[in-house]
């Protein structure tokens, strides 16, 4: 099954802690979910670019990027 990481970008300088607080937001919809969804994390691209993501199946996508809508994905390399 392939896995993909969906991902939301924050740019600027307050992109960092726009980014983890956006994480609180996925983890908490994660919860009110029951989806089982562990792997989530913010990275720092350069100073002025941070991301916020999370890593789903593959057929589990679809509805969870409609409600979430995350910037962009791609195929995750766990």
């Amino acid at each position: 099954m392939r896995e993909l990481k969906l991902i939301w970008d924050f740019k600027g300088p307050a992109g960092q802690k726009t980014a983890e607080h956006h994480l609180i937001h996925l983890k908490e919809y994660i919860k009110n979910q029951k989806l089982d969804i562990t792997t989530t994390g913010v990275e720092n691209i350069s100073d002025m670019h941070s991301i916020a993501y999370l890593v789903v199946d593959e057929d589990e996508m679809r509805p969870i990027r409609d409600t979430l809508k995350p910037h962009r994905g791609q195929v995750y390399q766990g």
